[in-house]
């Protein structure tokens, strides 16, 4: 395996420190003296590049491996995930359990780097002020849980995703159901009975899937990261590490091949769902779809998240915002006194109901 060499460091022009990007002020801030330093990332004219995945699920070339900047990995024994941090930054906890459980990681072979990346907009500020919203509206939550609020542990990191593109070519065919309606007699009594008539339908359907998202996180709740809404791609910029200077970084576990596989599974889905939408009349059945999936590309992407993982009895819960939208998604735990205390009301409001509608 070869070694992931330290290409480029950001000095602070007024002491010489090691700057870290900052999300409220969008630009390098030295953690030492304060010295703001204006962007100017891939400033060399770099292009976000779509990458043939054909070719790619044959052959990744070396140079397209690693991050590009001197990187410490360790691995979470709990929740497995794989963090990436500055080599001065000393790991205690896991970033995303918080489990102590942590050891040195050493992949087999360099990790694909990533092609772009899209920065924080949120400020740590504003998603503590968030944090602390989203748990007063948690209803059924235990009122220490919400008093506490636990913002203290909130942390911004990015977290891997792969993206697809591909161009689809499908021919469908189906037989499409026309209502209509008999007049019949039954036991006396005239009855409109709703028939189908069935026909013959086929066509075709000409599709461009545009950055199809596939979450590469073991670290991060995956239904969580849907709740949280989608990020918007055409946002990214090339990667450049001024970006994820000072932050935390996981490196993807699901590999190529396998978000490859349900990328495709997720288009496929799509397609029948778009052939379907065509067929005329009221209803279907035995919808055919034979597709055909070219220009199919993909990219490896870094994205922004700002996660709060605390624990509360014997159990790990973890609230994840969207670090450009603002999106806020988590689990926490619930008070059975107020679920019980609930029911009961509702009961009682039944019962009162039942007794003035006699």
């Amino acid at each position: 395996m070869s070694e992931i060499a330290a290409l480029q460091k950001h000095a602070c022009p007024a002491c010489g420190a090691e700057a870290h990007w900052n999300a409220g002020r969008q630009a390098l801030v030295c953690p030492y003296c304060g010295n703001v330093s204006p962007a100017e990332l891939a400033a060399d004219g770099t292009t976000i590049k779509e990458h043939d995945l054909a070719l790619a699920l044959r052959n990744i070339p070396q140079e397209k491996r690693g991050w590009d900047a001197e990187r410490v990995s360790v691995q979470c024994q709990s929740c497995k995930a794989i963090s990436l941090f500055d080599p001065k930054r000393v790991a205690q906890r896991c970033e995303f359990c918080g489990s102590p459980s942590i050891v040195p990681y050493t992949a087999t072979r360099s990790p694909i780097h990533p092609e772009s990346v899209l920065p924080f907009k949120l400020s740590e500020s504003q998603v503590r002020e968030q944090v602390r919203g989203w748990y007063r509206s948690r209803w059924f939550a235990p009122n220490k849980l919400k008093t506490a609020a636990l913002t203290d542990t909130v942390h911004g990191l990015y977290v891997p995703y792969w993206t697809f593109d591909a161009q689809v070519h499908a021919q469908w065919t189906a037989e499409a159901g026309y209502y209509y309606y008999e007049t019949v007699r039954r036991g006396g009594k005239t009855e409109r009975v709703q028939k189908v008539r069935w026909e013959p339908a086929a066509g075709s359907l000409d599709h461009f899937f545009d950055d199809e998202l596939v979450p590469a996180t073991k670290g991060v709740d995956a239904k969580l990261l849907n709740k949280v809404g989608s990020f918007p791609t055409d946002s990214l910029v090339p990667y450049d590490t001024g970006y994820v200077s000072g932050w935390v970084v996981e490196q993807y576990q699901i590999d190529l091949v396998a978000a490859a596989e349900h990328a495709r599974q997720v288009m496929e889905g799509k397609t029948r769902a778009m052939c379907s939408q065509q067929v005329p009349g009221d209803t279907q059945r035995n919808l055919q779809v034979d597709a055909d999936y070219s220009a199919q590309t993909f990219k490896h992407i870094l994205v922004p998240i700002w996660l709060l993982a605390y624990n509360y009895g014997k159990q790990t819960y973890q609230v994840i915002i969207n670090g450009v939208t603002g999106q806020i998604a988590g689990r926490y735990p619930y008070s059975w006194v107020k679920i019980a205390l609930a029911v009961f009301a509702v009961l009682i409001a039944l019962m009162i109901f039942s007794y003035f509608d006699k």
